[in-house]
């Protein structure tokens, strides 16, 4: 477990493994949990693109998760009741799959954005991981406020004449960048579990927002470390094990 060879991809995770369910959470107060998995479908889909365009697969999920986070205001807007989420779900998963299954230097990239790559991930990726969650979570410490206020008090913006877009967009921006970063090494579902079902447990059980984020991290982690070592354990792939594990947690507690 302490060499090199597996402690990168665990610390790669821990990191994401206390990111994730945070935002999660913020996701969940806005009812927009399944804006988590279209950003990772997105995500997919452009680092396929990149490939094939031989750019570096990592800078075309981020630019196409930003494109995505930045306009899903305007879409959100337009289309009610998360329709939006779905209909970039299916298209970056449909985009996914034709070019992964046209090219066969996208197909093995394709099944490793889907199932996880996470044993291949190297020091490079640990420190962008890290540099990127430090950041991520500075400015959610600096959003979460506003981004509460907008959504308990909607008129506290109106009232004292103020734009709550800027805020609502720079946290889906973030979210979908970190989405987007967690897809290229825990894949889609991997990535998704993590978003969903601790902040959905937390939500059940917590007395108050604080503990609620608290109780979040704390099942997110555990369960994270739980399927890491025994995917090692059991010599199998991790993102399916994170899921089984979240989601035997998930029956237990709920």
């Amino acid at each position: 477990m302490w060499h090199e060879l597996f402690l990168i991809p665990f610390l790669t995770g821990l990191v994401l493994a206390v990111l994730l369910p945070l935002l999660g959470c913020y996701l969940r107060l806005r009812d927009e949990w399944l804006a988590a998995l279209a950003y990772s479908h997105v995500a997919a889909a452009g680092a396929l693109l990149a490939l094939v365009a031989a750019l570096p697969p990592a800078l075309g999920g981020l630019g196409a998760a930003t494109v995505v986070g930045a306009g899903k205001r305007f879409f959100a807007r337009r289309l009610a009741g998360g329709a939006s989420y779905a209909l970039l779900l299916l298209g970056g998963w449909a985009v996914a799959v034709l070019v992964a299954a046209n090219q066969p230097s996208a197909e093995r990239l394709g099944h490793a954005l889907f199932d996880g790559q996470l044993y291949f991930a190297d020091s490079l990726q640990l420190w962008l991981v890290s540099l990127f969650a430090g950041v991520a979570l500075l400015v959610l410490r600096l959003l979460s406020q506003h981004l509460l206020l907008a959504h308990l008090y909607p008129d506290f913006f109106r009232v004292r004449g103020l734009q709550a877009w800027p805020i609502q967009s720079g946290f889906d921006v973030l979210a979908a960048l970190a989405l987007a970063l967690a897809t290229m090494s825990l894949g889609v579902m991997g990535a998704f579990a993590l978003v969903f079902i601790p902040p959905w447990l937390a939500f059940r059980r917590a007395a108050n927002w604080r503990k609620g984020l608290l109780l979040a991290v704390l099942i997110g982690v555990l369960a994270y470390v739980a399927a890491f070592l025994g995917a090692l354990v059991l010599d199998q792939p991790f993102g399916p094990m994170l899921a089984l594990v979240l989601i035997t947690v998930g029956l237990v507690i709920a």
